[in-house]
């Protein structure tokens, strides 16, 4: 089984986190910010990864510590889960509707980050979050799982459906990604390492 376990601790915040991706989609999610909380119950759900997360953080200072701070875990978790990545499918794309909203993401783990984010508002509030934090998530998730990631939001209104829509979608391309295929056999690159 391709598990890991992950224990980060700072000034600001601790995150302790759980991930089985050969799961069913089941988690335990417990953080301060509800609809963080939320939000990772679904990646977990749409990815088929199990995830269990307990994350607290000086949320009355500010919300952007404990996100990014999570999706450097959610990151490091799948990416320690992966081992030596042998047989995945390496690549993952998808494009969810929700509602008015279109939103695409395409996943490479090639063990190079990049990020690439666009469509979205700069300059909202959700849930009295800052909705930019979803970029620091998804920034530090791309980081430290090494992998590029691209999410556009294609056109769109209403900002949860934006923000939903995209841990759905997200998570759909992981879930592609990190599949094995029984034909693969060895690492998915010619250069023998990913």
């Amino acid at each position: 089984m391709r598990k890991a376990e992950i224990f980060r601790e700072t000034k600001e915040t601790k995150v302790e986190m759980k991930v089985n991706l050969d799961g069913t989609g089941s988690y335990s999610v417990k953080t301060d910010i509800p609809f963080l909380t939320h939000m990772l119950e679904l990646f977990s759900r749409h990815s088929l990864i199990d995830l269990e997360v307990t994350a607290t953080g000086d949320v009355e200072v500010d919300h952007h510590h404990l996100i990014e701070d999570v999706g450097i875990v959610l990151g490091e978790a799948i990416g320690k889960a992966l081992g030596d990545k042998k047989g995945i499918n390496r690549y993952g794309f998808f494009t969810l509707p929700m509602d008015e909203v279109l939103i695409s993401a395409v996943v490479d783990l090639s063990g190079r980050p990049y990020f690439v984010y666009r469509g979205f508002p700069e300059f909202a509030t959700l849930m009295g979050i800052e909705f930019d934090l979803f970029r620091e998530f998804w920034k530090s998730f791309a980081y430290s799982l090494k992998c590029n990631l691209h999410v556009n939001c294609h056109y769109g209104l209403n900002l949860h459906h934006m923000a939903e829509g995209t841990f759905k979608c997200v998570a759909r391309a992981i879930r592609m990604a990190v599949m094995v295929d029984e034909r693969a056999g060895g690492i998915p690159s010619t250069k023998g390492i990913l």
